[in-house]
């Protein structure tokens, strides 16, 4: 087991929990900086949780769900209130109603983790911050010290397994919900540089491109919230051109964006796609994760091989863009 202490002081009204791994700081970072690994662990082994947003950068969110094994979603948030990356970072943590929204009957919390380096590898204290004794007593009565316990439980496998996370990967896609999906790839550049790539429409043009033989003929970008884009290609040469616009509806750079997306000529809904960049060992966790409007689409979408052109483009911006 990492936990090597739990601490509750009823006076400062906190709960101190310290865990060691034989691991280096930077790999323990990672298992809290990247949805598809703190997932493994955060919930309890009956309680596995799912991440539909992780923002590791000062004033961005999560969100997330725990499933329990009769099929009830459980919801819970984190504000993100300060990151000192590789080293620290403090959330608001706190229950949510099923649209999303802050559940206000429940206890939220001040959580602040701290990773530091020991001998034998890495440490990891957090301090839970609780707003009352009566709201203390309520998450312990709950069982959060238990359900603690058997979460980090689970975070030495999610260590030890470097192949699932590494920067060698291709891209990957995995269903969320009946309507999200996740697309993640470690791309070998910095934030910046792979922000800049998806916001400069003469780089654009160079990887954007999918499969070998096509180009792209049309990039108009938006600018700002409110601003809508256009996208176009066509086979090299010409022929069968397509295309996709959309709105821009937040932009936070060069950590997040997100925007609609509808190709063009098609009737119905828009997707809307989440786009989240994370610094990584090995370069940057792209993040897209994106909301469809029906399981129906969801599927239609993901049998064109869309994953699969996603992987050519961004092998195409390591080695084009990124390496030049």
């Amino acid at each position: 087991m990492p936990v090597t202490s739990i601490e509750k002081d009823l006076d400062a009204l906190t709960m101190t929990i310290v865990a060691d791994f034989p691991v280096p700081v930077s790999r323990l970072w990672n298992a809290y900086a990247d949805p598809r690994q703190i997932e493994k662990f955060w919930g309890p082994p009956e309680y596995p949780a799912t991440f539909t947003r992780h923002d590791v950068v000062a004033g961005g969110r999560s969100d997330y769900f725990m499933t329990g094994p009769d099929g009830s979603s459980h919801g819970g948030y984190w504000e993100f209130l300060d990151v000192v990356e590789g080293e620290s970072f403090t959330v608001r943590d706190g229950f949510s109603n099923d649209d999303g929204t802050p559940n206000t009957d429940m206890p939220s919390m001040e959580m602040a983790f701290a990773f530091e380096g020991t001998s034998q590898g890495s440490r990891l204290v957090t301090v839970t911050s609780f707003g009352s004794l009566e709201q203390l007593e309520q998450l312990i009565a709950m069982g959060m010290e238990e359900g603690t316990r058997e979460a980090m439980g689970q975070i030495d496998d999610v260590l030890a397994d470097l192949a699932s996370f590494a920067a060698s990967r291709g891209t990957e896609s995995q269903i969320l919900s009946e309507t999200k999906v996740r697309v993640s790839r470690v791309i070998r550049g910095t934030v910046e540089q792979v922000w800049r790539a998806h916001h400069d429409a003469e780089l654009m043009k160079r990887w954007l491109l999918g499969p070998d033989g096509w180009v792209m003929v049309t990039c108009d970008l938006a600018d700002a919230v409110g601003d809508t884009f256009r996208q176009e290609w066509e086979r090299a040469g010409g022929g069968d051109r397509f295309g996709f616009t959309g709105e821009l509806l937040e932009s936070a750079p060069p950590h997040r964006e997100v925007t609609t997306e509808s190709m063009i000529g098609m009737e119905g809904d828009p997707s809307i796609n989440e786009l989240t960049l994370t610094s990584v060992d090995g370069g940057t966790l792209l993040a897209l994760v994106i909301t469809y409007p029906s399981s129906e689409v969801r599927d239609i979408v993901l049998a064109t091989g869309m994953v699969d052109g996603m992987e050519s483009s961004y092998a195409r911006l390591e080695s084009a863009v990124l390496a030049a």
